[in-house]
């Protein structure tokens, strides 16, 4: 199967190192989540994707083929910083970028036609980019992305800005793309939507993959909680279900009665004599396993780092080296 292989990226900028031995693939038909903390290496990785920046070691491959640049004209990209000309009218400015691509003309034309319209934009292909909302610009971005109608796409920060209407209609775009076959990367820090739309998610940190697969992989835990919830004394469920061997019972944050149950990788079929202990106490109003979120996964990640004393100081778009930013946008 076709994918994008990023294989062993090193990158420094003088003594910081932005990325150390990155590797992941986004398989044909995959949308990939590529999440991380301000600074982690998700925009320099990007770029390195692009031929913008060269790696110091390390591949990216399409079909197991190094991208060269006729590779790349078949890749559509979203920069985080908004890369239009605001003086020039949506319609001549994408008819450009398609040429660039080596469409014809009235490729182009159709083209720039068809996806305005799908992005709700096509009233707007008169206006100059600067007379437009900033969600519209960034509709306007995505249609750049997508007018050569490219074989991969890799959009950094494409939610930034856009109302949750707007974010349905991308969100439909890109899994269509990813439905025809095109292998669709992008970064976010609205890790809600990351663990909606994505088949599979990399959390990077300082640089490297400290996490990847799907939701459900990630989610998964040696010791599975549940939360139960019985219409008895709470001190009562506790002694109860504590009495069950390989079973650690607490109580349920912001729950007055409910009990988090914790079960040991040695409690096999646990989860039943739990239920049946607290079934002896009263009605059972919910019995339920406890997944952590996306958002929970990647906070764990991003503290291990900073317990570690790990610095986030990705280089800034102009090349400046970022200052040392610990707070998560999640």
């Amino acid at each position: 199967m076709s994918s994008l292989e990023i294989d062993h990226l090193h990158k420094s900028y003088g003594s910081l190192r932005a990325l150390r031995d990155l590797t992941f693939d986004v398989k044909a038909g995959e949308i990939f989540g590529f999440v991380g903390s301000n600074g982690a290496g998700k925009t320099t990785a990007m770029r390195i994707m692009l031929g913008v920046l060269a790696a110091d070691a390390g591949e990216v491959r399409w079909n197991g083929a190094p991208l060269d640049l006729r590779t790349r004209r078949r890749v559509g990209y979203m920069p985080e910083e908004r890369g239009l000309y605001p003086k020039m009218k949506v319609g001549e400015q994408l008819r450009f970028l398609a040429g660039l691509h080596g469409m014809s003309p009235a490729d182009a034309d159709a083209a720039v036609t068809r996806w305005t319209d799908r992005l709700g934009v096509g009233a707007r292909r008169g206006d100059a980019v600067e007379k437009l909302s900033l969600g519209n610009q960034q509709r306007v971005q995505l249609a750049a992305a997508l007018v050569h109608d490219p074989d991969i796409l890799v959009l950094d920060e494409p939610f930034s800005g856009l109302d949750p209407v707007a974010v349905d209609v991308m969100s439909a775009v890109l899994r269509e793309r990813a439905d025809a076959g095109v292998p669709v990367i992008f970064s976010s820090h609205q890790l809600d939507l990351v663990e909606r739309l994505c088949d599979r998610v990399g959390i990077v940190r300082s640089g490297q993959v400290e996490a990847l697969g799907t939701i459900d992989e990630l989610r998964r835990t040696e010791r599975p909680q549940w939360r139960l919830d019985v219409q008895a004394d709470r001190p009562d469920v506790v002694t109860a279900v504590s009495a069950v061997p390989g079973v650690l019972v607490a109580p349920a944050p912001g729950r007055t009665q409910a009990v988090v149950v914790e079960l040991t990788d040695s409690a096999v079929g646990a989860e039943q004599a739990v239920l049946a202990a607290a079934m002896r106490l009263g009605a059972v109003r919910e019995f339920s396993p406890v997944r952590p979120t996306l958002a929970d996964l990647f906070r764990d990640v991003v503290s291990a780092g900073e317990a570690a004393g790990e610095p986030s100081q990705e280089p800034a778009p102009d090349g400046r080296r970022r200052r040392d930013r610990r707070k998560v946008a999640a």
